[in-house]
């Protein structure tokens, strides 16, 4: 076959490419691979944008560079004891559209649609974050959606998501919450996010640490369990960090500034055509 198109049709892979060979390094694009490696493209040692052919490593083409890099910003907040409490996180593009109801979310929404708390706040100012006598935090990293007890909610695929996605959470985060994390590929590299379903009646049957869900698949219901008779669905994006394995983040880690840098979910929800 020829190596262009078989690396074309092997693009899927990609994301596995990253190991070493037990006891080496990984091999130049153009070299000769180890014996026994040839083919088994999900255990080579070729390098990250490469693919085996034969006994080489051949460049991979790249239909696109996905989106632009998203930059992360620093920015803080006083918390209730009255400390600065300094943060990362990656505020809205200026040309993504500043509506809500312009993005396709998880659970149906309308035109009139009422986000129960806030949006996300998390660039504003200090002063201009949410605040309130029974909020247990200040600032919002995400987007509060309201909906009837068990209205369904489902998986959304990002813009630029390369593959299926991937339940990495099934648990107690945000009280019942599934945590989902998806491959984006960003500034010509995939960058990986998680997002997190809070606040659900329930996550759906059988659903399990470890299933990769596609567009549309049901993963709970909308309900108020840690937030008691605020009936919504809490949606937050985190783009994980560099060298963090996001499958072996405890769930409070997940939500961690030094594990996960909070996003503004308007950069990565696909926009509704």
């Amino acid at each position: 076959m020829d190596p262009l198109a078989k690396a074309t049709l092997l693009c899927a892979s990609l994301a596995a490419l990253t190991g070493a060979a037990e006891g080496g390094g990984p091999a130049a694009p153009g070299t000769a691979l180890p014996p026994g490696a040839a083919g088994d493209a999900l255990s080579s040692v070729c390098p990250p944008t490469t693919l085996p052919d034969g006994a080489s490593c051949i460049p991979v083409p790249v239909a696109g560079r996905g989106g632009s890099e998203l930059e992360a910003k620093e920015n803080r907040h006083l918390d209730r004891h009255g400390n600065w409490v300094r943060y990362e996180q990656i505020p809205r593009r200026p040309d993504r559209p500043e509506k809500y109801t312009a993005y396709r979310y998880p659970v149906p929404i309308s035109e009139k649609q009422q986000f129960v708390s806030s949006g996300y706040d998390l660039d504003m100012p200090s002063a201009s974050q949410r605040r309130g006598a029974h909020l247990k935090a200040v600032g919002h990293g995400g987007i509060d959606i309201a909906q009837p007890r068990g209205t369904e909610v489902r998986s959304v695929s990002l813009e630029h998501q390369v593959g299926d996605a991937e339940v990495v959470l099934v648990g107690e985060l945000f009280g019942n919450s599934v945590v989902t994390r998806h491959s984006v590929r960003e500034g010509g590299r995939l960058r990986e996010y998680l997002i997190v379903h809070g606040h659900l009646d329930g996550p759906a049957p059988g659903l399990t640490q470890g299933m990769n869900v596609r567009e549309g698949s049901l993963l709970g219901f909308v309900g108020d369990s840690g937030s008691p008779g605020d009936v919504h669905l809490h949606l937050e994006v985190r783009r994980v960090r560099d060298s963090i394995d996001a499958k072996a983040l405890a769930p409070r880690q997940m939500v961690h500034n030094a594990k996960t840098v909070v996003c503004d979910p308007r950069n990565v929800l696909p926009i509704v055509d």
